[in-house]
């Protein structure tokens, strides 16, 4: 089995991914989750593109030096694709040593070769601010269809790739003016001296690696049209500086370095694994396999790359041609997954324009990051453009999320526990299902063999609808009292076919399906370069039909989506990212003010007794922590008050904080505040927490904690004991008559500190700010 590399286009770094940027990194977890299972050696790489233009315009922007910019967004990705359980081996970032060591070290090949020559060309100046502008600097109208939100590089809306002086009317991007025409010096690739070589490695290597149709056909197009040389130098500060006399204030192009980004943050991890004294590898045995001792021995490198039509000439012309330029054999592209359009509703996923769901927007939805991915791989856009609808969103997960897959499962496992005490019953195989069952699974295997991604998770659910209409036709309800030979045969072969789909779908859903094998007492295996790997169930544990015998309680996992719930999502995620924020604002101003209005704040000097006859406050341990199905902005936090019996609460944090970041912490709790029903749940109690401003700008919200006092101890003002009796209830308007404040890092109330078990109680990032 040859070994499999696997990389997915390297996300922009400049903004926030929407989930029509997250179909690639997703595609590449589901391939990469699928080949370990299966058996193959598997290296999966990204990371974030962080040179280039669009960065410094950004960094511009938003007042941040450009580093400054990608060390905030690569955090940002992270926390999403962390969320959305993407398993690479690395994701790294462009801007780093040994993409700089790398890079340089090509173009040095290049230049030996002789394939890099220096022309003069005509490039736009903007006299206002004294430089030379590189194409994401300019703004204009589009010569090829007249838009007028075309870029320097490229056209959104037609899609052409365009040189700035083409622009008509243009202006630059940073100050508005319009710029000249001045002559300035580049390094060009010689593309047209590589087009032999590209051609004959296309023509082989497309038809044994399959490539998609698209990539196929416009990279045949470009050959065909004659390639042209391509500048590889631009005009700018952040990137890589070029090694060569007379450019030591020109950088890399971008698109130059972006791809071999793939090669240095293999590098990256290599080095990093190294560092730290875990198993580590040479990254040669990958990317330069015969100048590798460690590659001796070991079975042939495939690549398959995961990107988005739009990127598949910098990935099938470009970045081959650097690397069959070089005199080193690379390895280079063998199978091209590459897919069509995500459209969101009735226009376009975008990010410079904030148009569609983002993946903090997912996050804030409360909808499981496993219910996106089922969505995104149910209809991956693989031969046509697909449009995100949040009708569509509903219905899918609702007719077969749940009502297929799902009610396969819950009905299934729900039957052992009910009438056969949890016990799988023992039965013989049945021939048929089976039959019927490892042919669709044989196809399965081939597909995803291909990375046929979207069909082979079509197949999976049709599994799941053969077995319910078994389930359904068989009647075990009955039969359990009648035949309840059958009824044995029919759960018990159910029950393996289920144990076959959490493997198969793992790579898809992999949350859902670990969940669900823990009700069998198993789990599905887990691997990751430089980590130990989980033992569990793979691939080769298909169609057998023995090591499985009790059901443990099951729950619910997927809620169904309701139509007022589907239409809410719609209206808040219409438009775009600022006009949503901006009316969130505008939307919370308000309510502010009423809220000053019901609360009769007492005065300053008297709220310290207030507080001391009247409210208490506990130290409690928050044990589980789960979302409201009804609610998406509430958590339900069951608690360790002292007491001995188990308290419910609920708070709106879910927008703000992860379920880990709050399970284990020692919280203080408003204690006799008044039970309150929110979404049909009890609230007995709230959870104090203050709200601050990050150095970015973000609205924040920190927990108050005791982590040193045990549950139940009674958080007083500092100097008094703890009083003999208070109200055993208290409304909302007896608590809000105080107000807390975070004064200097401490929390105080009247002036003076809350202490608990004689310490304070201290905030870790408000230095000053309100508790709610």
């Amino acid at each position: 089995m040859n070994r499999r590399l696997i990389t997915s286009a390297l996300p922009y770094v400049n903004n926030i991914p929407h989930l029509g940027n997250l179909i690639q990194m997703l595609s590449g977890d589901v391939f990469a989750r699928f080949c370990r299972s299966r058996g193959y050696d598997t290296l999966y790489i990204c990371g974030t593109d962080e040179y280039g233009t669009a960065t410094e315009t950004k960094a511009l922007e938003e007042n941040k030096t450009p580093r400054e910019l990608c060390d905030y967004y690569y955090g940002e990705h992270t926390k999403i694709y962390d969320w959305f359980h993407i398993n690479f081996d690395k994701f790294g970032r462009t801007s780093n040593e040994e993409c700089t060591e790398i890079t340089q070290s090509l173009f040095k090949d290049l230049d030996e070769a002789g394939l890099i020559h220096e022309k003069t060309n005509r490039q736009l100046f903007c006299p206002h601010c004294n430089r030379f502008l590189a194409d994401r600097y300019v703004n204009g109208i589009c010569p090829k269809c007249g838009s007028s939100k075309a870029r320097g590089d490229q056209c959104d809306d037609c899609g052409a790739l365009l040189d700035p002086v083409e622009l008509k009317e243009p202006k630059c991007a940073t100050c508005g003016s319009t710029p000249e025409v001045r002559e300035t010096k580049h390094l060009y690739i010689d593309l047209p001296a590589l087009s032999k070589k590209l051609d004959e490695w296309m023509s082989k290597t497309s038809c044994e690696g399959r490539w998609a149709d698209n990539a196929i056909n416009i990279t045949k197009a470009w050959i065909r049209d004659g390639l042209n040389e391509r500048a590889i130098t631009r005009d700018l500060k952040w990137g890589i500086p070029v090694p060569k006399t007379g450019y030591e204030n020109k950088v890399f192009y971008v698109w130059f370095n972006a791809p071999i980004g793939y090669l240095s943050i293999t590098k990256q991890l290599a080095n990093e694994l190294a560092k730290a004294g875990k198993q580590s590898f040479d990254w040669k045995s990958w990317w330069l396999p015969e100048e590798s001792e460690e590659a001796k021995g070991k079975a042939p490198v495939d690549l398959f790359q995961f990107i988005g039509k739009d990127n598949i000439p910098f990935h099938t012309v470009i970045f081959p041609c650097t690397l069959l330029g070089s005199p080193h054999n690379w390895t280079k592209l063998y199978h091209m997954s590459s897919t069509e359009y995500m459209n969101y509703e009735d226009s376009k996923f975008s990010k410079s324009r904030g148009v569609g769901v983002f993946g903090t927007d997912a996050i804030e939805t409360g909808i499981p990051a496993d219910a996106w991915r089922f969505y995104i791989f149910y209809n991956r856009p693989e031969k046509q453009d697909f449009q995100f609808m949040w009708k569509d969103f509903q219905e899918k997960m609702n007719s077969e999320l749940i009502g297929n897959l799902g009610n396969l499962v819950n009905r299934t496992l729900l039957f052992v526990n009910k009438y056969y005490d949890g016990k799988i019953p023992a039965a013989p195989v049945d021939e048929e299902l089976w039959n019927e069952v490892k042919a669709r699974e044989a196809k399965i295997t081939e597909l995803l063999e291909w990375a046929e991604l979207k069909d082979a998770f079509r197949e999976m659910f049709g599994i799941a609808d053969i077995c319910n209409k078994a389930f359904q036709a068989a009647e075990p309800w009955k039969t359990r009292t009648t035949a309840p030979e059958q009824a044995a045969k029919l759960i018990r072969n159910l029950c393996y076919v289920i144990k076959d789909l959490m493997i198969m779908m793992n790579p898809y859903m992999p949350q859902y399906t670990q969940k669900v094998m823990s009700y069998f007492g198993k789990s599905i295996e887990e691997k990751k370069v430089g980590t130990e790997t989980k033992p569990g169930l793979n691939w080769s544990d298909l169609a057998k039909t023995d090591g499985l015998s009790e059901i443990s309680a099951t729950e619910v996992y997927f809620t169904p989506m309701d139509k007022k719930t589907m239409e809410n999502f719609r209206e808040k995620f219409s438009g775009n990212q600022k006009e949503r924020k901006d009316a969130k604002k505008t939307e919370q101003k308000p309510k502010k003010a009423e809220k000053k209005a019901e609360e009769e704040v007492l005065p300053f000097d008297r709220q310290a007794a207030h507080f001391s006859n009247t409210i208490r406050l506990r130290v409690a341990k928050i044990i589980k922590v789960d979302r409201n199905p009804e609610a998406e902005k509430l958590y339900i936090e069951h608690l360790d008050d002292g007491t001995g019996t188990e308290r419910v609460i609920q708070s709106g944090l879910v927008p703000y904080l992860k379920e880990d970041e709050l399970l284990g912490k020692h919280i203080i709790l408003a204690d006799n505040l008044a039970p309150r029903k929110m979404r049909g749940i009890e609230s007995r109690g709230m959870l104090l927490a203050a709200d601050y401003t990050s150095a970015d700008g973000k609205e924040c919200v920190e927990v108050l904690t005791a982590p040193w006092a045990a549950p139940g101890t009674e958080v007083v003002l500092e100097g008094e004991p703890v009083p003999s009796s208070k109200p055993e209830t208290i409304s909302a308007d007896d608590f809000f008559k105080v107000e807390v404040k975070v004064v200097d890092k401490t929390v105080q109330i009247g002036g003076k500190k809350l202490v608990a078990d004689g310490k304070p109680l201290e905030t870790q990032f408000t230095v000053n700010g309100n508790v709610h």
